[in-house]
């Protein structure tokens, strides 16, 4: 038996909410940081505000991508 999670499966990680992660709480990473500031100069908006957590940066992410059609 496979306890491997994947996207078919309703517990799956990846569909998780970002609030509710383990490590949600830990400042953004560079990945994060670095994408997020792209999106937002794509969208025309402001560079992102500084210590934004890993949850935040991710549901600021999902937004501007759903925002922009990506």
């Amino acid at each position: 038996m496979s306890h491997v999670k994947t996207d078919d499966h309703p517990g799956s990680n990846t569909q998780k909410d970002p609030v509710d992660w383990v490590s949600g709480d830990e400042p953004i990473t560079g990945a994060q940081a670095s994408y997020l500031s792209t999106l937002s100069e794509e969208a025309g908006e402001a560079p992102p505000p500084e210590g934004l957590t890993k949850a935040e940066a991710s549901q600021r992410i999902d937004a501007l991508r759903q925002r922009l059609g990506k």
